[in-house]
């Protein structure tokens, strides 16, 4: 079997990215080691990663800034086992849907400090963060999660926290 061959070309994209005014919010957190969500007034969902600004299940403004533990529960996760050039991680490494602890829908992020084959949905993941002189408004500013060293939840109650219905 031939190895995969990689062909290094070089490119370069500059662009300019105005974020709106809550995901502004929440980039401005995470530089000061916040997680911040928004609370819809009508149904009282938590949405985290700074959005539009308006709840996309009612339509209403999202004005009530909450911040979120920086600690949560696998839902979904992906073991990626291809490797590409500029990859900053080891193969395999996991990427998980992650449900922070008070919001009502994931975010996306690596899990580390465990082995891919240990990663399960319900798992309890604890944020590692760049140290305090170090963070920039960005997600890289959260390095990675892994093992809070709890229990795992169950998934289903997890699962059930997420529906529009609930």
């Amino acid at each position: 079997m031939n190895e995969p061959m990689i062909v290094t070309m070089p490119i370069r994209l500059e662009y300019d990215y105005s974020p709106g005014a809550g995901r502004s919010r929440f980039l401005r957190g995470l530089a000061q080691g916040k997680i911040l969500g928004e609370r819809c007034a009508k149904c009282r969902k938590v949405y985290v990663g700074g959005g539009s600004g308006a709840c996309p299940r009612d339509g209403v403004p999202t004005e009530e800034v909450v911040e979120l533990p920086d600690v949560g529960t696998i839902t979904t996760f992906c073991v990626v086992n291809v490797p590409f050039a500029g990859a900053t991680v080891e193969i395999p490494y996991v990427s998980a849907s992650i449900l922070l602890d008070g919001a009502d829908i994931p975010l996306m992020h690596l899990i580390q400090e465990v082995a891919a084959e240990e990663v399960r949905m319900g798992m309890r993941v604890r944020a590692e963060w760049l140290p305090e002189g170090e963070r920039v408004p960005s997600m890289d500013t959260i390095k990675y999660f892994k093992p809070a060293g709890e229990p795992d939840a169950p998934i289903d109650d997890v699962l059930k926290r997420m529906r529009a219905d609930a």
